[in-house]
């Protein structure tokens, strides 16, 4: 007889920038989707057969048909995707943040379907653009979309609630009027809204305190839908906000998934800050905790606190099968550019990879990039990169490129936003000779290390790299030989969501919520889409506390 085994479910269980998690189980498979912001192709998937090995698939909304991010501010662009299914069909909802400056959010929610988490994905239907965090709850036969309430009025806090509008899955469109949500009297913000019917009641998920090191799920329940709802008595189902020394911070933004057989998990987001309390480089990240039921009725955390380990569901074949289609994905990560389209673990800035500016087959075993406009551009940059996964790591690549002016520039980057970017870069000086230069960009501020550039002669093909160690990044360089540092030690801590976040005058200007990215960079400035070639793409994760294999 086989005995029951649980396996250890390390947190995070998908690290880097994966925040606001929408946990689904279809069958035997369970999803996480989570948000992308600004990057191509949005809402990232991860699959599980037992919630501790976890796949990319990659992005949901891969054209601009499905997702058009032209002129997408910082941390703008998707936010707080919700994944449900029923008739059949995986529905996602997602909003498009266009804006969320100055008091305003201009958030257009829209809905796509398919048949398969592969698709294909219909044409997203808008439905409405009252406020964000929209999420789908299907009860049976009915529908309802709920969502964050934005006010913009000065003086009025900027939420007006939550609200939940009947949505009529054969007709694909909300029908009538938006109904209020009664809850309890609250100061700050409720977000996130995540709805569930178990055992005669209506269990309604938030996210409570913001998005920093207040952050917390809490939880409330109520006979009809609409309220009026009553919090549980014992507080926040999870939160760290009470003790920053812990490894996990921000636990927040939750949503409940159930296995087959009856056992509960909580899909949550939290960070791993550089010092208690300190800068996130790695973003907000995604964590899984078990849920118990009381016997009044109330779901829980066990400790109600985020952990690095926690035990998986009890299985009794063993637990571990993904499914034979499962690809591991190591925190160790090699890529040789020699398929036709990029792997899931790159993203694209703004617009989705396509042949007018990126090509794997134009150069075989290459990643041909044409170069695009300045950094500051919130359109046409040719960017790809990938998430920081470990708060120490290395990024190598190989370039090819032959610069003809200043204009032109090639190369790698560590990259958190428009304002906050490392670049180290291959260019012609004013006498069009190549050479090899580092330059940044600090809240906007613009420095480029002239005086320390590096000849490059008659050298065409280089190693470029990068290392991370907690908050200090460095770059180096090869041609036939070993590596050199090139350039000064750097801040890291400038690619983290704190150092994105702008306020004047108690208003937003940039928010920080994407975590920092590296990848392969090309600029063109003249306009001519200058190509450079790429190879041999490594990440290299090296510690960084809860860095481990997350696939098999």
């Amino acid at each position: 007889m086989r005995q029951p085994t649980v396996q250890t479910i390390r947190n995070p269980v998908l690290p880097g920038s994966h925040p606001d998690p929408s946990a689904l189980r279809v069958g035997d498979d369970f999803y996480l989707a989570t948000s992308t912001f600004e990057w191509h192709p949005g809402v990232r998937l991860h699959h599980s057969r037992d919630l501790v090995h976890w796949r990319p698939l990659g992005g949901v909304l891969d054209t601009t048909r499905l997702l058009d991010l032209t002129g997408c501010p910082d941390s703008g662009g998707v936010w707080a995707p919700n994944l449900t299914y029923a008739d059949g069909l995986f529905h996602l909802v997602f909003s498009n943040v266009s804006t969320y400056a100055g008091g305003f959010t201009d958030s257009p929610n829209l809905l796509t379907t398919a048949p398969s988490v592969h698709g294909p994905w219909s044409d997203p239907v808008p439905l409405h653009a009252r406020g964000f965090d929209t999420s789908l709850f299907h009860d049976g036969p009915d529908s309802w979309l709920l969502n964050l309430v934005h006010d913009w009025r000065p003086g009025h806090g900027g939420s007006a609630g939550l609200e939940a509008t009947r949505y009529d899955r054969s007709a694909r469109r909300l029908v009538g009027d938006p109904v209020p949500i009664t809850l309890p009297p609250q100061a700050g913000w409720i977000e996130g809204p995540n709805l569930y019917r178990h055992a005669g009641w209506y269990y309604l998920l938030t996210a409570d305190g913001g998005t920093g090191y207040d952050h917390q799920v809490t939880v409330a329940r109520s006979r009809a839908l609409a309220g009026p709802y009553e919090r549980d008595p014992r507080g926040p189902l999870v939160t760290a906000r009470h003790h920053p020394d812990l490894p996990l911070q921000k636990a927040g933004h939750g949503s409940l998934v159930a296995t087959e057989d009856g056992q509960w998990y909580l899909a949550y987001l939290v960070a791993r800050p550089e010092g208690r309390r300190g800068p996130c480089v790695l973003g907000r990240e995604t964590a899984l905790a078990p849920v118990t039921w009381t016997p009044d009725g109330w779901p829980r955390v066990p400790t109600g606190l985020p952990a690095l380990e926690v035990p998986g569901p009890v299985a009794v074949d063993g637990g571990d099968d993904c499914g034979d289609d499962v690809v591991g994905v190591e925190d160790d990560e090699a890529d040789g550019f020699d398929q036709p389209v990029l792997g899931p673990q790159w993203s694209t800035l703004r617009r989705p990879a396509a042949p007018d500016w990126l090509s794997l087959t134009d150069r075989p075993s290459h990643l041909r990039l044409r170069g695009g406009r300045s950094p500051r551009s919130l359109t046409g940059s040719s960017l790809v990169g990938r998430r920081v996964t470990s708060a120490n790591g290395a990024f190598e690549v190989s370039v090819e490129y032959r610069p003809r002016s200043f204009q032109h520039l090639a190369g790698i980057t560590a990259y958190y936003n428009t304002r906050n970017w490392y670049f180290l870069y291959v260019t012609a000086d004013d006498e069009g000779r190549a050479v090899l230069r580092v330059a940044g960009c600090d809240r906007g501020v613009l420095s480029v290390d002239e005086a320390g550039g590096v000849p490059l002669g008659e050298v065409r093909r280089l190693r470029l790299g990068l290392d991370l160690r907690g908050p200090d990044l460095r770059f180096r360089y090869a041609t036939d030989g070993g590596w050199n540092p090139v350039g000064p030690l750097l801040d890291a801590t400038v690619l983290s969501d704190e150092h994105a976040e702008v306020f004047e005058s108690g208003q937003i200007r940039s928010l920080g919520f994407t975590g920092a990215f590296v990848g392969m960079w090309a600029w063109d400035l003249t306009g001519g889409g200058l190509p450079a070639d790429f190879d041999e793409a490594a990440w290299h994760a090296a510690g960084g506390g809860a860095s481990r294999r997350h696939g098999h």
